[in-house]
């Protein structure tokens, strides 16, 4: 598969960050963590993979915004392309040495997203999208999913803990979808459920409380291969509200209205 000058580039800054990440992930135990909030972990290899994404990128787009999971929104000169990056998406997964986490990094032109790269370094699976030119892992085209039954259907999730979220408020989507749904999963890297979402290996996902950085590289892919990825609404506010509804047209669709509806009385 020939690659843009642009993807290479963050599919090059995403696999040396993931080469950091994967020496750090065979010494787990051996990392110094400290706690950035109710359990949400920030280690050293998470600032180090940002450095070398941030670096990379840098290099070759040096005029180019950056929002980043730790350091932030970082102003450049070229204000119609920014960069959104989560050098470690799955830290606590990561911490605890279950191999599924991931490198995300998206760019986005003038408010649109057009080129997505999620890394998983462990199992050396490499997402790509470009806008218009369709998704893959490892150089394979995508396609999401075609089951046009939420019975058939595995759905992934993210569920808010210590700290996050309305617990409530999602127990109710959770009995809906449960009942609805041949299987639920929780992975705990967004934007490798949102990859999975794209290669059929899950059918739909939703999320609230999310970051640009989580989502932003795995909407891309999903429409790319085929998807609806939208807001809790069917709107486009995805980055703007952390709340996320996908899959292909027909279970996208149910997902909303499953989760939209209220409990029974009695």
């Amino acid at each position: 598969m020939a690659r843009s000058a642009i993807i290479n580039v963050m599919v090059q800054a995403a696999m040396k960050a993931g080469r950091s990440l994967a020496r750090d992930f065979g010494e787990v135990q051996n990392l110094q963590v400290s706690l950035k909030g109710p359990g949400d972990f920030v280690s050293q290899a998470d600032h180090k993979a940002e450095e070398i994404i941030f670096t990379e990128l840098s290099r070759s787009r040096p005029d180019y915004t950056f929002l980043m999971e730790e350091r932030g929104a970082i102003a450049g000169a070229d204000s119609q392309h920014r960069f959104i990056v989560d050098p470690l998406d799955g830290t606590t997964n990561f911490l605890h040495g279950i191999p599924i986490f991931s490198i995300s990094i998206a760019l986005e032109r003038q408010g649109q997203l057009v080129a997505a790269v999620i890394y998983n370094p462990a199992m050396d699976e490499l997402y790509t999208a470009e806008r218009g030119g369709g998704a893959f892992l490892n150089d394979r085209r995508l396609r999401v999913g075609a089951r046009r039954k939420l019975a058939d259907c595995v759905i992934g999730t993210g569920i808010p803990h210590l700290g996050r979220g309305h617990h409530g408020n999602y127990l109710i989507e959770l009995r809906h979808v449960m009942a609805e749904s041949a299987g639920l999963r929780r992975m705990g890297s967004a934007a490798l459920d949102l990859a999975y979402v794209a290669a059929g290996r899950m059918d739909g996902f939703w999320e609230h409380g999310l970051q640009p950085w989580d989502i932003a590289a795995g909407i891309l892919l999903i429409r790319e291969a085929g998807g609806y990825a939208t807001d809790p609404d069917g709107g486009q506010s995805i980055l703007e509200s952390g709340s996320i509804v996908a899959g292909n047209e027909i279970i996208h669709g149910a997902l909303i209205k499953t989760l939209k509806r209220p409990l029974p009385v009695g």
